[in-house]
């Protein structure tokens, strides 16, 4: 049956501001966004950030910005109710974080929100309680000059949107990223974060090196190349990791465009470029770099995050970003530059010595040399080993492990183990030719045994002095929510402002790893929403305590390590999905020999 009569009919306001906010607030880390934006563009000095239960229960922006009027704070959270444009035209002049007049009606749509705010020609302020989206309250407060603004129970009246939500830890992460953008952006306001009452950050007014530092640390600090260049179309600020500093993951690689965080894979791969034969493969450098561009050659109207942003003139950006670099890095000895002054085919010619004649240079030749009546030396043959050595590596890397048969038909009592080029372990498994990565293979071996072991309350070894760790904020912070599990494990660590120590750690792990293990762990939390912490720590402690390519073992050693692999129930690969070992078939090596 056809309906005839009319179907279409506008959504009720409620409604449709809840559908609007998904697009605006899609986790606390939004709603963190939003406050701390409109708190620097009301002329703020001081911002805290007060946040509970990784924003689920609260977020709390409070600054002494200008404040808003009775007026001003009911219109703040009706939908495009803006101070910042007027027209069209001002969408194109935008010099403030926000325009849209759309974050915090998105923001009480789905939240309970408590906002207070008063101007300093105002001898009171004035209070507003909205919950999803309904006006409750306004009434006068007291306050101090500025705003405050409290967002409570985030997606109460949307429960799908909050079970939607990822873990306190990962949600936490995101919540400090977006922080964090804003404070570099504007190292001349003071920054506080506060989470579950603990301090996160206390960021005080400064340059743009000393925000650096106090975020990432006072390591940072030596790795830092400053770089300022001013063109007709860009002015670039800021600073880029020296190579030794790069990682294999992104994570301290900041733009910023007329101090508003942006994401662009183009300028990120011109910083690349410019690392050119700097970097090993997949390795990524840290940059922290401010753009000044004229409002009106950029558009920043293309998503309400406003991370993503469209370039006039985007091939001469690129172009003087990368020469920016290249020329700094060449400047402080990172890499060679060239002096275009001095005219190149000149610059290697030496000066003949005056009232001297010029004379032809001599050329020497022993006539007695027999290359047949002296013996190769080291040197000679080096390039060659090495060609076969890496030949064999290619191979052995390139091939696919077997299953190996079980254990009764595999008796490694009857065949001799040998060391092969420092990395390899030979051996014999029914008429074929056994090759073994002592690496892997050890990895694969503490595993497993540390994945069988009891590791509740397990014992562990009291240091003498304890290790130290530089570290930053921000990973003190993610380390804290997994403090227990590190206990249980067997370390002890206590947390400073920039430093890690450890006091105890387990009994089977040797102190000299415990920076490896600490870095990489770190790396696993930063980069991954969950972390199964009992096997990526036990991963990870396998990794950095297995024996390493390059070490020789002895006779011994090499076949206890051959035969704890093979009574392994899983011995093909290792605990990072690499494979342990190939098998050669007798009737290949006989057809290579025919």
């Amino acid at each position: 049956m056809v309906s005839t009569g009319d179907v279409i009919q506008l959504l009720p306001d409620h409604v449709a501001n809840q559908i609007a906010a998904g697009e605006v607030v899609q986790r606390p880390a939004s709603v963190v966004k939003e406050l701390i934006e409109n708190a620097v563009d009301a002329g703020a000095t001081e911002i805290d950030l007060i946040v509970k239960d990784a924003g689920r229960t609260h977020v709390q922006v409070v600054d002494n910005g200008l404040g808003m009027s009775v007026t001003d704070l009911r219109l703040a959270f009706e939908r495009h109710a803006t101070s910042k444009i007027r027209t069209t035209e001002d969408i194109f002049h935008i010099q403030t974080k926000g325009f849209r007049g759309e974050a915090l009606a998105s923001i009480a749509a789905v939240a309970q929100v408590d906002a207070v705010s008063r101007k300093e020609e105002e001898e009171l302020g004035n209070r507003l309680v909205i919950e999803g989206g309904t006006v409750r309250d306004q009434i006068p407060a007291a306050t101090p000059r500025g705003t405050s603004i409290s967002v409570k129970n985030l997606f109460f009246n949307v429960p799908a949107r909050r079970n939607f939500l990822k873990s306190n830890q990962v949600e936490l992460r995101h919540i400090q990223e977006e922080f964090l953008r804003v404070a570099m952006a504007h190292e001349q306001i003071n920054f506080r974060f506060y989470h579950n009452d603990s301090e996160v950050y206390i960021l005080k007014s400064g340059n743009l090196r000393q925000r650096i530092v106090q975020i990432f640390g006072r390591k940072m600090d030596a790795q830092l190349v400053p770089i300022a260049e001013e063109t007709d179309v860009v002015k670039i600020s800021g600073f880029v990791g020296k190579p030794e500093s790069a990682k294999k993951q992104r994570g301290e690689q900041y733009f910023f465009v007329n101090q508003r965080f942006i994401k662009s894979n183009y300028l990120h791969k011109a910083i690349i470029d410019a690392f050119e034969n700097l970097l090993p493969n997949q390795y990524v450098p840290s940059y922290f770099l401010n753009l000044e561009i004229d409002p009106t050659k950029i558009d920043i109207n293309i998503h309400p995050t406003k991370t993503e942003i469209k370039f006039e003139d985007e091939y001469s950006i690129y172009a003087v970003l990368r020469s920016a670099v290249k020329h700094a890095l060449g400047q402080f000895n990172i890499m060679p530059s060239l002096d275009f002054d001095q005219n190149p085919d000149w610059a290697f010619i030496p000066s003949k010595p005056q009232n001297q004649p010029v004379r032809a240079p001599e050329i020497r030749v022993d006539r007695s040399y027999n290359p047949f009546e002296t013996n190769p030396t080291q040197k000679d043959i080096r390039p060659v080993q090495d060609f076969y050595q890496s030949f064999s590596e290619f191979e052995i890397e390139n091939k696919h492990p077997e299953a190996l048969l079980s254990q009764e038909e595999f008796e490694i009592g009857e065949f001799q183990v040998l060391q092969w080029m420092n990395k390899y372990l030979i051996t014999q498994h029914k008429g074929e030719l056994l090759i073994i990565d002592q690496n892997r293979a050890h990895q694969t071996v503490l595993f497993q045994n540390l994945s069988r072991s009891a590791r509740e309350n397990a014992l562990s070894q009291r240091l003498l002095f304890p290790i130290e760790i530089p570290s930053n904020e921000s990973e003190i912070s993610m380390l804290k929510t997994i403090e227990m599990d590190l206990v249980n494990f067997g370390f002890d660590v206590e947390f400073v402002k920039d430093r890690i120590l450890v006091n105890a750690l387990p009994t089977d792990v040797d102190s000299e790893e415990i920076p490896g293990i600490f870095s990489d762990f770190l790396h696993d939390l930063e980069w991954h929403d969950k972390v199964d912490f009992k096997v990526e720590i036990s991963k990870i402690i396998a990794k950095n305590s297995a024996i390493k390519k390059g070490e020789v073992l002895l006779p011994e050693q090499a076949r206890h390590l051959a035969q704890q692999l093979l009574q392994l129930d899983e011995p093909n690969f290792s605990p990072y999905g690499k494979p342990v070992f190939v098998q050669i078939p007798e009737n290949e090596i006989t057809k290579k020999l025919n």
